[in-house]
């Protein structure tokens, strides 16, 4: 889909909503309409180009890579708002739909706006971004083949005796050597007893025989990201182990296999949480399923038990059940999930260790 399309159909939106405009401050979304990163604000009016405002060291960037926009230099020393403004009433806004908006900047709109209402639309441009079109997938399909072969590496260097911050930085390192533009989130390898905190601990630890260790790694590739977990265990497993780690391995099968168009999120959610509580780890499964990927390494659709959503075709989407028991450790198998019509399809392809 291309930008036009993009812009077309956000319009649409707007026009249903009786908006006469919207203005974006997350930068992904500005750049999700734009192609560029580095925007200060984007006004997409129902009638006229919309406006990338820019600050002067983002100015020749935007000029060459921008798309679709007419952009407005913001000069050093000026006041950012009174472009806006002025943009605003040269457009004869009288309804302005907003994507997000801190409390000082919304009653500082407000108070300037006084004939303008204000309205929260930051559904309207999700409802677009948590679709992927055919090069957004591609993209993604990039990103996730860099970071499988991120955790590759973990798996070929992971021993006792290195520190957690030494694989983080040999599986970053093979990621960028790669083509990755930076990691989705700090990478994750958390040891021993710290393997129970499912954002891990400092990094610090040395790794031991009898540890299990997590590992949740994610490459940026042109912007998207991509999200995958294993777990490894040092040495030989014990029987407590192999039980714990076969659950999550059985839980993320299961509620992948649920997976497909016009499913409820809470469904999927419930396939891998009933499987860790038949098993007898219910208590020990402390966090949603799973989430939306994209510009944004969390983004809806949520997989959890509060979820209203209802997954689409096009969505992709994380399956990470995990168990953590306090003071003994945890596991996490996650994935990247493709969801399609009639079923999903994972585009990390790491393999899973078998214990």
């Amino acid at each position: 889909m291309s930008v036009k399309t993009r812009l077309e159909r956000l319009r649409n939106i707007l026009s249903s909503k009786n908006v006469d405009a919207i203005l974006i401050s997350d930068e992904k979304s500005i750049f999700y309409f734009t192609e560029f990163f580095g925007g200060f604000k984007l006004l997409v009016p129902l009638k006229e180009a919309p406006i990338l405002f820019v600050y002067s060291v983002n100015y020749e960037a935007a000029k060459e890579f921008a798309k679709n926009v007419r952009i407005e230099l913001i000069k050093a020393g000026e006041e950012p708002s009174a472009k806006l403004l002025e943009e605003i009433a040269r457009c004869n806004i009288k309804s302005l739909g907003f994507d997000k908006m801190n409390i000082p900047e919304y009653l500082k709109l407000n108070e300037k706006l006084k004939n303008v209402s204000l309205k929260p639309l930051e559904n309207a441009v999700w409802s677009l971004r948590k679709i992927k079109d055919k090069h957004e997938i591609e993209l993604m399909k990039k990103a996730a083949e860099i970071t499988s072969r991120g955790m590759k590496k973990a798996a070929e260097i992971i021993e006792a005796g290195l520190k957690e911050y030494e694989v983080a930085a040999e599986v970053e390192y093979e990621m960028r050597k790669l083509g990755s533009n930076g990691v989705a989130f700090d990478t994750i390898v958390c040891s021993g007893s710290s393997s129970a905190f499912p954002h891990g601990g400092w990094g610090n630890l040395e790794i031991k025989r009898g540890d299990f260790v997590v590992v949740d790694v994610g490459a940026k590739y042109r912007g998207y990201c991509a999200d995958l977990t294993r777990t490894f265990i040092i040495g030989k497993p014990t029987e407590r182990q192999t039980r714990i780690y076969k659950a999550v391995v059985e839980a993320q099968k299961n509620a992948i296999n649920r997976i497909k168009h016009g499913v409820k999120a809470s469904e999927v959610d419930a396939v891998a949480r009933d499987h860790i509580a038949k098993m007898g780890y219910g208590e020990y499964f402390v966090h949603g399923l799973g989430h939306g990927v994209g510009l944004d390494v969390h983004e809806p659709p949520r997989l959890a038990m509060s979820s209203k959503d209802i997954l689409s075709s096009g969505n992709i989407v994380t399956v990470e059940p995990g168990i953590y028991i306090p003071g003994y450790g945890g596991v996490r198998i996650e994935d990247t999930v493709l969801v399609r019509d009639k079923d999903a399809v994972k585009l990390t392809e790491a393999p899973i260790p078998r214990y």
